[in-house]
């Protein structure tokens, strides 16, 4: 208020001051004893939590993650518009930087049909997954390359390997841990037409543990939509915000985010669950 600047910066008097502005004494105490309504009190708690929860991720939440959160931790249904507008008062957004994936082309060995044919939803866990390989650098330009099943029922990481080199081992390895995290599965596993996946060593691997080959056609990421969002999310949540000096510097952020991201992060096509959440409550 007006008069209240005035009186604190220039010592004047209240009873002048209000003389001034025509209003009586007891209307402007009236105003500066009132207290803030249960609204605004609660705006306020629920803003002190918004930034707790929007730091801790490194300021990576936009609105739609922060309202997931925000209902988890208060137990209350919280609108996503009035948490879009506490951040327009606080002046915090979502942090995001995008790179475009570079693509490899190799003669294939063996390919497979496009069985997943885009049909990403799943009746039960371990029905569907999807697979990938992405690249990070590290050091004096120095590369990594991360491999990854996601189940399409749950959206949970089942396994991933971090390692030096793009080459079948790490392929190779990473399946071999997915089928140990759910023995006696019969998955359908779907990949693009990557070396690794082409190749009959992979298809004889497949072939052993009874699991049907889908592959994207040729040029068409979206076919394998799901692992590309995971990438995408891994890396503006966690990996473009930092700079590494080494490997193991790497491995332990992608370590820290893939927990954080099964047993944490909360998604709202999985009913405001984390993945694995989601994943024991329908088991």
């Amino acid at each position: 208020m007006t008069i209240q600047a005035l009186q604190e910066e220039s010592s004047i008097s209240v009873w002048l001051l209000c003389e001034i502005a025509g209003i009586p004494r007891s209307s402007y105490y009236k105003w500066r004893n009132r207290k803030p309504s249960s609204r605004k009190q609660e705006n306020e708690q629920l803003t002190e939590v918004m930034l707790s929860i929007y730091e801790r991720v490194e300021r990576t939440f936009g609105y739609r993650q922060l309202t997931l959160h925000l209902r988890d931790q208060t137990g209350k249904t919280i609108n996503h518009k009035r948490v879009y507008r506490l951040m327009k008062v606080k002046g915090i957004r979502s942090i995001i930087r995008r790179k475009k994936k570079r693509y490899a082309h190799a003669t294939p060995q063996q390919v497979a049909e496009n069985v997943l044919n885009r049909q990403f939803q799943a009746d039960a866990s371990n029905e569907k997954w999807v697979t990938d390989v992405t690249e990070f650098k590290y050091g004096n330009g120095q590369k990594a390359y991360l491999s990854a099943i996601l189940d399409l029922h749950d959206k949970t990481i089942i396994s991933y390997v971090l390692g030096h080199s793009n080459n079948n081992p790490l392929v190779f390895q990473t399946l071999k841990m997915a089928l140990q995290a759910a023995p006696g599965s019969t998955p359908l596993l779907h990949s693009d037409r990557g070396f690794q996946y082409t190749s009959l060593s992979f298809k004889k691997l497949l072939d052993d543990n009874k699991l049907t080959q889908s592959m994207s056609r040729v040029g068409r990421c979206i076919d394998n939509g799901p692992m590309e969002s995971f990438w995408g999310t891994l890396k503006c949540e966690k990996y473009y915000l930092h700079t590494y000096r080494s490997f193991a510097d790497l491995k332990k952020d992608i370590d820290d985010y893939i927990h954080f991201y099964n047993y944490e992060r909360l998604q709202a096509k999985l009913n405001g669950l984390s993945p694995m959440k989601f994943r024991t409550k329908a088991a």
